[in-house]
């Protein structure tokens, strides 16, 4: 099996922020997460964002 790597050089060479190893039978998928380096807003942020447009399409029932 053969790796394939992007080959981007305006990006400098770093760890991912997180890593996820799923298992399909004999397959083993690794999936690694990267984070936006200056992004301000926190994962709490985020799912509050989430959760205000998910109230603001629901209909109310009476």
């Amino acid at each position: 099996m053969t790796e394939n790597k992007q080959n981007n050089n305006d990006r400098t060479d770093r760890r991912p922020d997180c890593v996820t190893e799923i298992r399909m039978g004999n397959t083993v998928l690794v999936v690694s997460g990267f984070f936006k380096k200056d992004t301000t807003a926190t994962a709490a942020d985020k799912m509050m964002k989430v959760l205000e447009a998910e109230t603001a399409t629901q209909k109310t029932v009476i």
